[in-house]
């Protein structure tokens, strides 16, 4: 009598971003923890007087800050993130289901209907960009002082500090659900998800 044993299970995979796309995030996200450690070692006394050398650390934040822009704009190269702009930019009736389903905590798959990104991933690329320009307007107002009246500069200062520790608590946000979503970082990582991840989180997504 044979023994007949069932080919175990292939789970194929999808390509969700390309290498161009990964590098860009990945050298945005340098650049963004670079300008989040200098700036806690500027504004935490404590950190300050570990680290000291402020006038280093001043200069590295100035151009780190400076750079952040640099890859998203030589991302535009890639049609592939070009792409993916137009969706972020796209908001639908699915995306409004999408957020009152996450106001209301209701997790099902089926009520949180979205695209290549869902509402939430829309709404934090739209508002890190704003944060983004505004940081390197009133950085630039900050750093280049004699092109500004003293007023001017005075409320950059005040809008730049006050927005610093927004983006560090909504990156600490962004950080903690990429940790809790393991495929979503693979996809991050390597380019490819699990198709049952994506039929699951991103039932309207046609790869």
């Amino acid at each position: 009598m044979s023994l007949r044993l069932d080919a175990p299970r292939r789970t194929t995979d999808v390509r969700r971003f390309t290498r161009a796309e990964r590098w860009m995030h990945r050298t945005t996200a340098a650049l963004m923890g670079v300008c989040v450690v200098t700036a806690a070692c500027l504004y935490v006394p404590q950190l300050a007087e570990l680290v000291g050398r402020r006038e280093l650390v001043v200069r590295i934040h100035e151009w780190a800050g400076l750079a952040l822009p640099v890859p998203v704009l030589a991302g535009l190269a890639s049609r592939a993130f070009r792409a993916d702009l137009g969706l972020l930019n796209r908001f639908g009736s699915h995306d409004r289901l999408w957020l009152r389903a996450a106001l209301r905590r209701d997790k099902r798959a089926a009520s949180r209907p979205a695209g290549k990104f869902n509402a939430g991933q829309k709404i934090y690329a739209a508002w890190i960009a704003g944060a983004t320009l505004v940081m390197l307007g009133t950085g630039l107002m900050m750093w280049f002082t004699h092109l500004t009246p003293l007023v001017w500069r005075t409320s950059a200062t005040f809008v730049h500090d006050w927005l610093a520790l927004t983006i560090g608590i909504v990156l600490a946000g962004h950080i903690g659900m990429a940790l809790a979503d393991p495929e979503a970082r693979r996809g991050m990582r390597t380019g490819r998800v699990n198709r049952e991840w994506a039929e699951r989180e991103h039932s309207l997504w046609r790869p």
